[in-house]
């Protein structure tokens, strides 16, 4: 029972939304969840409420009730030495990971209303012209946290089950700056050399476009972790697991996917 990663790495400073995610190498039986979660320790400086939820049988995430409150110091202890996975084999190894949550920065999408709207701690940095999805490619709806960002991504339609004919509309191949990742499905926000003036309803294939200028003024603050809440599009929320969607749940939801229920972090 390896432990394919930890995130967020070790000594990262994330934001407010970020959970916990453990990702295994090999499936854990509903059987023996409850005691890989009491193996699983988490601390804060700040006592904090969460508690862990399993998506299927090789990830587990740890959030917190709401979001985490910014300068609270996490660590993670995963005493997995000698813990059973339920099908005959047993952790061999103890991992220690320790991580910052950073200041809040956050981010509101209207697709309806072609806005972005940034605050930090509480106070509109800017808001911004955006276009997001399209009738025939909406975009996802709800909270999503950022997984990641690139300065460039090679982005196609054909790696995403759009189009791999380069004869249709919905065909493309580019190379896009100032990439801020959204789910696993693809979702990004990006400058696009197709639609250079958000604001107007030029639509995407689910990707929030913003200017080349508000793309990477955006980038350079926006950090892994921080909520990106899309609103007004009719596809419905993104699957929690698709990436951190983790708060496209409710706190009972979230609780119904955890082995032994909510527990106070502290330190």
């Amino acid at each position: 029972m390896l432990l394919n990663s930890i995130t967020p790495t070790a000594g990262d400073t994330v934001g407010v939304a970020m959970p916990v995610s453990i990702v295994f190498t090999h499936p854990v039986a509903p059987s023996a969840r409850a005691s890989v979660e009491r193996h699983l320790k988490v601390s804060a400086s700040v006592p904090t409420t969460g508690a862990w939820h399993w998506f299927g049988s090789t990830r587990v995430d740890w959030r917190p009730k709401s979001y985490w409150q910014p300068g609270t110091q996490v660590s993670v202890d995963a005493d997995l030495a000698g813990v059973g996975d339920g099908h005959g084999r047993a952790g061999t190894h103890s991992y220690h990971h320790a991580f910052t949550i950073g200041r809040d920065t956050e981010a509101t999408v209207s697709v309806t209303g072609h806005t972005m709207k940034v605050t930090r701690d509480g106070k509109t940095l800017r808001t911004v012209p955006i276009d997001a999805g399209s009738k025939s490619w909406p975009s996802w709806d709800g909270t999503m946290a950022v997984i990641d960002k690139q300065p460039k991504v090679h982005m196609t339609s054909c790696s995403v089950g759009i189009s791999c004919d380069k004869k249709s509309k919905d065909y493309y191949d580019l190379t896009l700056p100032w990439d801020v990742h959204l789910t696993n499905s693809g979702t990004y926000l990006h400058y696009s050399s197709g639609d250079p003036y958000p604001g107007h309803s030029v639509g995407s294939h689910g990707c929030v476009h913003l200017s080349l200028a508000d793309a990477k003024w955006f980038y350079n603050i926006v950090k892994q972790g921080d909520p990106i809440t899309i609103t007004g599009s009719p596809r419905g929320k993104a699957a929690p697991d698709n990436g951190y969607a983790d708060y496209n749940l409710t706190w009972a939801q979230w609780l119904s996917g955890s082995a032994s229920g909510a527990r106070t972090a502290a330190s």
